[in-house]
């Protein structure tokens, strides 16, 4: 169901949430259990400094995933983001309740998801997208598929593409190349 570069912009200009499944999306899928029963996770910067940047060009940035890790809040808490739903047991049913929380209709919301499970959320929101190398039954269904894979540019690439359409890339690449050089510099441990 790939749209026209046309339509997508039409509809990612519209959007004021975006919505993130973590594993297989802000991650390549792996989780690495450690002997004390700890999990790991990697997770790509660039993905994570686009989500502060659509936070602060106005956009509501979240989670939305089926399975409970404490890598998830975590990762959340770096970013900024409050809008964390881990471990819930019906994406739909939390979904409406975001849109009910928020005072937003399906057309503002854009989500990426990779797996079957993001389906029913997939086939509700204005802007549906998945990451390059997510499983078939979601890229047939998917508005816009992205070059990049999960875990390695794909939350990015979205972000930047509403950004642009949206106008606010502009000054966000703005805002580094006139950066005040007369700032404190923070001391490292």
């Amino acid at each position: 169901m790939t749209l026209t570069d046309a339509e997508l912009d039409r509809r990612a200009a519209a959007i004021r949430m975006i919505l993130f499944d973590v594993d297989g999306v802000l991650t390549d899928g792996r989780v690495v259990i450690n002997g004390d029963g700890s999990e790991s996770k990697s997770f790509f910067i660039r993905d994570g400094i686009a989500m502060v940047w659509a936070q602060r060009a106005g956009i509501k940035v979240g989670f939305l995933s089926a399975r409970l890790s404490p890598t998830t809040p975590h990762r959340a808490a770096q970013l900024g983001i409050t809008l964390v739903y881990h471990g819930v047991s019906s994406k739909l049913a939390t979904y409406e309740r975001i849109l009910a929380d928020h005072g937003l209709s399906d057309a503002d919301i854009a989500y990426m998801g990779d797996d079957v499970v993001d389906l029913a959320v997939l086939a509700r929101v204005g802007l549906a997208m998945a990451p390059g190398d997510c499983v078939e039954d979601v890229r047939t269904r998917a508005h816009w598929v992205t070059r990049a894979p999960g875990g390695a540019g794909a939350a990015r690439e979205v972000i930047e593409r509403i950004l642009r359409v949206q106008g606010k890339w502009d000054a966000i690449v703005e805002s580094y190349l006139h950066e005040p050089a007369d700032l404190p510099i923070q001391p490292t441990r």
